[in-house]
C-alpha cells in the first residue's frame, strides 16, 4: 500500500536491553522528576488560591473565612513542628559546651550554686553546676587546660585520661550532664547525690602525669 506523501505510522520498535538502560537513564534525568516542593510551600500555594476568591467583600463568606483562619492556624502548626525541632537540634549540635565563655566563677562558687540548688530540689540544676565545679576544679588544679568550648564529653574523656581509676565514673557523668541539659532528661537526688559524691573523689584523687610528659621524664638524661 502506498501511503500519502507526509504521512507517517508509527511503528512499535523493541528496543535491546542496552538501548532500553539507555533511554531510562535519559528520562530520570529529566528535572521535572527532581522538582519536589516542600510541604509548606505547597500548602501556602494553595492557601493563596484558597483567597483568591475572597478579594472582594462581596464574596466574603462567613464559614470561608472560618475555614481560611482554620487552614492558617494548621500552616502555623505545621511551620513549627517541622522548622522547631531543626532549630533545637541544630542549637543542641552546635553547642554543648560545659562553661559560658562568660563564667568566671571558681570552683568553690559553682559548689555553692550546686548546693543551694539541691537545697531547695532543683535536682536538674545541681546536677549541671555540679559538673561544672568538677570541670572547672580539673581546670584550676590545671589537670585540665582551660577550654572554653569543652563538651561534657570531651571534659569526661580528657579527665578520664588523668583520673583512670574514676574514667567510668567520670564518662558516665558527662552523660548525665547532656542528658539534663540537652536531651530533656529530668534529674533525680539519686543523680546529684552520684555526681556530688564523684567530685569529692575527684578532688581526692591525684592525677597521672600525662604520657607525652613521662616519655619525656623517661628520656631526659640524669
Amino acid at each position: 500500500m502506498i501511503l500519502p506523501a507526509g504521512l507517517t505510522v508509527g511503528v512499535p520498535v523493541e528496543p535491546d536491553a542496552a538501548t532500553g538502560r539507555r533511554w531510562a537513564t535519559e528520562e530520570l534525568l529529566d528535572p521535572v522528576y527532581h522538582q519536589q516542593r516542600s510541604l509548606l510551600s505547597r500548602l501556602w500555594d494553595w492557601l493563596a488560591e484558597q483567597l483568591a476568591g475572597l478579594q472582594t467583600p462581596a464574596a466574603i463568606d462567613p464559614f470561608a473565612v472560618l475555614v481560611v483562619v482554620g487552614i492558617i492556624a494548621a500552616v502555623v502548626v505545621v511551620a513549627f513542628l517541622v522548622a522547631g525541632p531543626v532549630r533545637v537540634s541544630r542549637r543542641g549540635s552546635s553547642d554543648r559546651r560545659v562553661l559560658d565563655h562568660d563564667d568566671a566563677r571558681t570552683a568553690e562558687e559553682i559548689r555553692a550554686a550546686a548546693e543551694a540548688a539541691a537545697s531547695r530540689g532543683d535536682w536538674a540544676l545541681a546536677v549541671l553546676e555540679r559538673y561544672r565545679a568538677i570541670v572547672r576544679g580539673l581546670e584550676e588544679r590545671t589537670v585540665l587546660e582551660e577550654r572554653v568550648a569543652r563538651t561534657a564529653h570531651e571534659a569526661a574523656l580528657a579527665a578520664a585520661a588523668r583520673l583512670p581509676s574514676l574514667g567510668d565514673d567520670l564518662v558516665a557523668a558527662g552523660r548525665t550532664f547532656d542528658d539534663v541539659a540537652y536531651g530533656d532528661e529530668p534529674a533525680t537526688a539519686d543523680d546529684e547525690r552520684r555526681l556530688r559524691e564523684l567530685d569529692g573523689r575527684v578532688r581526692d584523687t591525684r592525677p597521672t602525669t600525662p604520657t607525652g610528659v613521662a616519655d619525656l621524664a623517661v628520656a631526659a638524661p640524669r
